[in-house]
């Protein structure tokens, strides 16, 4: 049985969800035509997924407590999901546009998201979540704004800027999908974009004429608030802006510890709030930088990432060798102690007037404990397939949470292990059995050899842990129970990972 063929069965839901909504929190709507158009990032014209004929999408800019409605036609050729990455869906579990929550949109129909972004600040994206279609556009910003009642713990910036950097290819989303299907992997990238845009030429030989580069255009003495998303598939990228120091303030919905980095390393996934303030003098522009991390730095040199910062009184283009990155491309301990550094500011307001350091992580009963272990891509039934504790998903032909709500049987097993099996890998629809309202410890063991991005849709958890080799109970004695930040992405890179994670 699959319930994918009545999208209409949802609507009860959503009727439902509307009338959980106080009158008093604001309807705000957006349309979404999602189709197909011609560009040339790279310099090479190409089909890429663009949404109201942009490329990238537009940004969706919402309050606290806004009931949030997206009216999403589909023009692709192939069904659709969009995933609202690191919003949080209370009571809307449904809205959340991944397979295991949503039927797809098929081609040339449409469907109207709707959820609330109930007690959640921060920055976030959207991306299609089906069919690798990431890999060929279809992404955007996604800003939740304080409620003017709550402060922020800065001063209020001169600007808001959004920037998205990501990998990316100039095949297009379906013969990178062919590869992949085929046991394959992808390979070097052909660059990297930010705001789905090629490098500025710094180097002749590096980069040829013609191409489209970003320009950010800044009043001097001004602080902006710079928001950074990689949106890429698979590649680490270290982000810089040349002369300026950048002001971490948030990552994905938790104001952090402010504290100044020259460059920072941005996982597939992640988010970032800097505070950038134009303090430099306007000789020239200035270079904003995404280079990709743990790889071979003179074979990856023309897989950068390179915009234009402009002052309005700039007396000239931007000139010279780009600002250094890391100085060793392949050090896990740099970047590993740059996650370790970034801390929850327990003492500031976050949605709600209360203190985010008022609710306690290091004091919670913890109700369920996973371990999930990665490993390197291994054959079951002939083919090469991702693992995580032995296990391969299998998708069900109806998404997990209908087949729940409905009571479908056999559409999913509730038997995903608490540590990793032994024997041979087997491909399941075997799903963690979580206890609602619980606490959940989960331990992300990398056994790979590449760096590894986990996000939790629709929820966030505590980072309270980050080592090397193996997991073990002792570790427990190394978590940070007081500041740990929330979030919905990590990494982990060949090293334990370990995360309290709240449902």
């Amino acid at each position: 049985m699959a319930l994918c063929r009545g999208l209409s069965l949802l609507a009860i839901h959503i009727a439902l969800l509307a009338s959980l909504c106080s009158a008093a929190d604001l309807f705000v709507y957006f349309d979404f035509e999602v189709s197909y158009i011609t560009a040339s990032p790279l310099g090479v014209p190409q089909q890429v997924i663009a949404i109201n004929g942009k490329f990238p999408g537009p940004t969706i800019n919402v309050t606290t407590n806004n009931n949030v409605v997206v009216n999403v036609r589909n023009k692709l050729d192939e069904s659709l999901l969009i995933h609202w990455s690191g919003i949080q869906q209370r009571r809307s579990s449904w809205q959340d546009g991944l397979l295991g929550t949503n039927c797809p949109i098929p081609p040339k129909w449409n469907w109207t998201y709707q959820f609330q972004v109930k007690d959640q600040v921060g920055s976030f994206f959207y991306f299609p979540s089906l069919h690798f279609q990431r890999a060929s556009g279809g992404f955007g910003g996604f800003i939740i704004n304080n409620r003017a009642i709550i402060p922020i713990p800065f001063d209020t910036p001169d600007g808001d800027i959004t920037i998205l950097i990501g990998d990316w290819y100039t095949r297009n989303h379906t013969a990178l999908r062919k590869t992949l299907d085929a046991g394959k992997g992808l390979g070097m990238p052909d660059g990297v974009l930010i705001n789905g845009k090629g490098p500025y030429q710094y180097n002749t030989t590096l980069v040829p004429d013609g191409i489209d580069y970003e320009t950010i255009e800044v009043h001097p003495g001004k602080t902006y608030r710079i928001r950074v998303h990689n949106v890429g598939i698979s590649t680490s990228l270290n982000f810089r802006i040349q002369n300026h120091n950048l002001l971490l303030a948030e990552t994905e919905g938790s104001y952090t510890v402010q504290q100044n980095y020259t460059s920072l390393d941005i996982h597939v996934g992640q988010s970032y709030s800097f505070l950038v303030t134009m303090d430099q003098n306007a000789s020239t522009d200035y270079y904003i930088v995404a280079s990709a991390r743990f790889v071979n730095e003179s074979q990856w040199k023309r897989v950068t990432g390179v915009a234009i910062l402009h002052y309005t009184n700039s007396k000239g283009k931007a000139r010279g060798p780009l600002p250094e990155g890391p100085n060793d491309e392949f050090d896990k301990t740099f970047s590993m102690n740059q996650a370790r550094s970034i801390r929850w500011n327990v003492s500031a307001s976050g949605a709600r007037p209360n203190p985010q350091g008022s609710f306690r992580y290091g004091s919670i009963n913890v109700t369920e404990v996973y371990v999930l272990r990665n490993k390197p891509p291994e054959m079951i039934d002939g083919k090469r397939r991702a693992t995580l504790s032995g296990i391969s998903f299998v998708n069900p032909s109806t998404p997990i949470r209908l087949a729940d709500w409905f009571k479908v049987k056999g559409a999913y097993k509730l038997d995903f292990p608490t540590k990793p099996v032994t024997g041979p890998p087997r491909m399941e629809t075997s799903v963690i059995n979580g206890t609602y309202r619980g606490f959940m410890e989960v331990i992300l063991q990398n056994n790979d050899t590449k760096m590894h991005a986990y996000h939790m849709s629709g929820y966030a958890f505590f980072v309270v842990g980050m080592d090397y080799g193996e997991w073990t109970d002792n570790s427990r004695g190394t978590y940070n129970k007081w500041d740990g930040i929330a979030r919905t992405t990590t990494q982990a890179r060949r090293h334990l990972c370990s995360n309290r994670n709240y449902w």
